[in-house]
């Protein structure tokens, strides 16, 4: 029974590792995103509407 205990925390060991390791990743491209966003808000002319468009 030990070998099969140990082989399932591993297991859950390396999902665990493997599971942070992507959330980590997500967070770096959601960064990575929000500033290529605020490049091209940047470059972008400025609005010629003087008014709410979204109302």
């Amino acid at each position: 029974m030990d070998p099969l205990s140990a082989a399932a925390s591993s297991y859950s060991s390396v999902n665990l590792a493997a599971d942070y390791s992507m959330a980590v990743a997500r967070m770096a491209m959601d960064d990575a995103q929000e500033l290529a966003m605020q490049e091209l808000e940047r470059m972008l002319p400025p609005s010629p509407y003087t008014f709410d468009v979204y109302a």
